[in-house]
């Protein structure tokens, strides 16, 4: 069972993963991080000017290397950004791009795929999520202590029931919505997909996208969370709306006094 607000506020503070003790965070997550030079400099251009905790990183993309060289010398919090959906730029064996492929042509076949487990799929998955694991710990040297994905996918049916993300990570939770945002159906399917995550993996308490930036109403709430609460907006700063809100400096208006987390950090302990 997900952490209540009421638990969160009846503890002052608890574990992060930088040792300290925090009672919530504000993390502001980029994802892309090395899809294309375009995309890298700008969450660049954000994370220097501390308008970003953290970015998920694509591999096997045409900027893939650089980025990389540039978040190991610049000390960028990265984790990866699982791609089922969309075609690697960069170099990959054939043999890799063939299970793509057909992970690729399966998931965009139908909104529904995403919800269904394909057994006649699951070699070609579990090939295409390890292969991404191996290659992010070959451009990052260690592991992904942190997981997400392109779209979404991985909480995709073939990736969430056949285990393939690895155990321990923290791993993006779906999308939170109040009462009556979405159906009842709806939240009670997304509440269940995080309840069977938070059994092998770590989640933060509450997960948002930035857009849409208006009515500014909706951040202030979604940031007063952060005071208790652990918090990830998503953001693209590719997007021009996205990149002047966050590099010119109105993000920090408003969300003070709430501070962004200088990286992405969740509760210690996984919930069996």
């Amino acid at each position: 069972m997900s952490t209540t607000l009421k638990e969160l506020q009846a503890t002052e503070t608890a574990p992060g993963s930088d040792g300290l003790r925090h009672a919530g965070a504000l993390i502001l997550n980029a994802d892309d991080w090395g899809r294309d030079r375009e995309t890298t400099d700008r969450t660049y251009e954000c994370a220097q000017a501390k308008a970003l905790s953290s970015a998920s990183a694509m591999v096997f993309m045409e900027d893939s290397e650089r980025a990389a060289e540039i978040a190991l010398s610049q000390n960028v919090d990265i984790g990866l950004h699982l791609n089922l959906t969309t075609p690697f730029s960069g170099a990959a064996r054939a043999e890799l791009q063939e299970h793509h492929r057909r992970v690729i042509r399966y998931l965009k076949g139908s909104r529904l795929a995403q919800f269904v487990f394909h057994p006649g799929l699951q070699r070609s998955f579990q090939y295409v999520v390890a292969a991404q694991v191996d290659e992010f710990r070959r451009l990052y040297q260690r592991d992904a202590e942190r997981v997400d994905g392109h779209h979404h996918m991985h909480l995709c049916a073939n990736v969430l029931f056949g285990k393939l993300l690895p155990g321990g990570t923290i791993v993006r939770r779906n999308f939170s919505f109040r009462a009556g945002e979405k159906s009842f159906v709806n939240r009670l399917y997304r509440h269940s997909l995080d309840s069977r995550l938070a059994k092998r993996h770590r989640l933060t308490d509450f997960f948002y996208s930035l857009p849409p930036l208006e009515p500014r109403a909706r951040l202030a709430q979604i940031f007063a969370l952060a005071r208790q609460s652990f918090v990830e907006v998503e953001t693209h700063p590719v997007n021009q709306e996205e990149y002047r809100f966050l590099c010119g400096g109105e993000i920090f208006k408003h969300a003070a006094p709430v501070q962004i987390s200088p990286r992405y950090v969740v509760r210690q302990s996984i919930e069996r």
